[in-house]
């Protein structure tokens, strides 16, 4: 069965990056070629309406009284601060037009290597795990390939290799001696496919490891992606920054590389998926967003990825929680939002030293080899002949700490969760857990 017509707006969209930016077109997945905003849709009519219906709007539907959504006083009485419209109506699919203004002046504040280099307006997402999954719906068909680091969070496997399909490639993520970033495995993994398009995943601060490579690794990245776009190969690079700002080591790189890729090359398409989540402290809200960037990238080609993105929005989801975009949106400006944002990094600083201190002590060499660590939430250990989810087992039923077991000897322990009097107790734990199951 021969596939159904690309509807017109899709067509539009496809003919604006094919005169814009035709390399993007041929990065775009089968499902993402297909996809478009529906601009003479219901939002759209009822966006309009909004602007121009002054006698009586009988758009949209959601009920109305007094001029205000209708809303009931058993739930509004846990909201404070926020007006009904902020709370009950629909948002844009693409994001409220406010947040998106302000996380992107946010963004370059944040990423000086961009300088005016222009980039997408940021479209909201239900937080990193949707932008991720936006990614790959516009840019993975069954059996593309990604290069990922070994040391990664499993939502991407469900996300883009059981979901979609894709063909998961996978290089060390540190050297040999755990000093830091294998830029040469990087180098090689990206190598193998020279000529080909290939999906790149780069996450820093790292899930699971907490590691941020240092300005020269960081840049030793940037180099080697932008010589094998230059080299041929079609790159779609997406840029996980989840944890972005929780970085606690000054020879860490502390800005998104992002920057560096937007501008690389004509071959090479940055996405930066980042949010409030962790960023604010606001797991619960479910505010991301995702950005494009490509060197000549122009207003049109922007536009037709927006309007992609905010279609498949539509199609799944509709829109982003109206409330969590206004709570958000007032956060970043409120005056002290970065004082207190600042506080509680502080707090993660804090037990991020502690847990450097108790994982490298001598009387646990026997039990592990840490990987480095600078940033995050995270950090990892490669355990020493014992079973990594045997470990965990042991340390959650015998000892009550609970860990994460990644494969058979690496184990993560979250120093974001623990307070500070917590922290040595968990490497005792999981030290104690390691010698029994080994047997001494």
């Amino acid at each position: 069965m021969s596939p159904a017509p690309l509807h017109p707006l899709a067509q539009a969209a496809n003919e604006s990056l094919e005169k814009d930016c035709p390399v993007l077109l041929s990065m775009l997945s089968a499902r993402g070629k297909r996809f478009f905003f529906p601009a003479k849709g219901i939002l759209a009519q009822s966006g309009e309406a909004k602007q121009k219906a002054k006698t009586a709007n009988a758009t949209i539907g959601i009920a109305t009284e007094n001029g205000a959504p209708v809303h009931l006083a058993c739930v509004n009485k846990y909201f404070q601060g926020l007006t009904p419209a902020e709370i009950y109506d629909y948002a844009p699919s693409y994001g409220k037009p406010d947040i998106r203004t302000a996380w992107a002046k946010k963004q370059r504040q944040e990423t000086p290597s961009l300088g005016d280099h222009p980039t997408s307006n940021p479209v909201v997402t239900n937080a990193l795990t949707h932008g991720l999954g936006l990614v790959g719906d516009l840019f993975l068909d069954p059996g593309d390939p990604v290069l990922t680091p070994d040391l990664m969070w499993e939502n991407y496997n469900l996300n883009w290799e059981t979901r979609l399909e894709a063909q998961f490639n996978y290089f060390p993520f540190f050297d040999e001696k755990l000093t830091g970033f294998n830029l040469a495995g990087f180098t090689a993994g990206l190598a193998k496919f020279r000529g080909k398009k290939l999906v790149v995943s780069l996450n820093f601060p790292n899930n699971p490891s907490g590691y941020t490579p240092t300005k020269a690794e960081m840049e030793g990245i940037a180099k080697a992606l932008t010589a094998e776009a230059e080299a041929g190969t079609r790159l779609v690079v997406c840029v996980d920054d989840a944890y972005y700002g929780m970085f606690f080591d000054d020879a860490c790189d502390k800005e998104s590389i992002f920057g560096r890729l937007a501008r690389a090359s004509n071959n090479l398409l940055a996405i930066k998926v980042d949010g409030a989540t962790k960023e604010e402290f606001v797991w619960g809200l479910r505010v991301g967003f995702i950005t494009f960037g490509v060197k000549n990238g122009t207003a049109g080609a922007y536009k037709a990825l927006e309007d992609k993105t905010a279609g498949l929005i539509r199609a799944y989801v509709s829109n982003i929680s109206n409330p969590g975009q206004s709570i958000v949106l007032k956060a970043l400006g409120d005056p002290d939002f970065r004082k207190q944002q600042a506080e509680k990094v502080a707090v993660l600083r804090s037990r991020a030293s502690i847990a450097q201190k108790e994982s490298r002590k001598a009387e646990y060499a026997d039990c592990w080899d840490v990987y480095p660590f600078n940033s995050g939430y995270f950090m990892c250990v490669r355990l020493k002949g014992a079973d990594a989810d045997t470990v965990r087992g042991r340390a959650l039923e015998e000892l009550g700490v609970g860990t994460i077991a990644l494969g058979k000897q690496d184990l993560r322990i979250a120093f974001s969760s623990c307070a500070d009097a917590q922290i040595p107790l968990v490497f005792a734990a999981v030290a104690k857990a390691t010698r029994a199951v080994r047997g001494k």
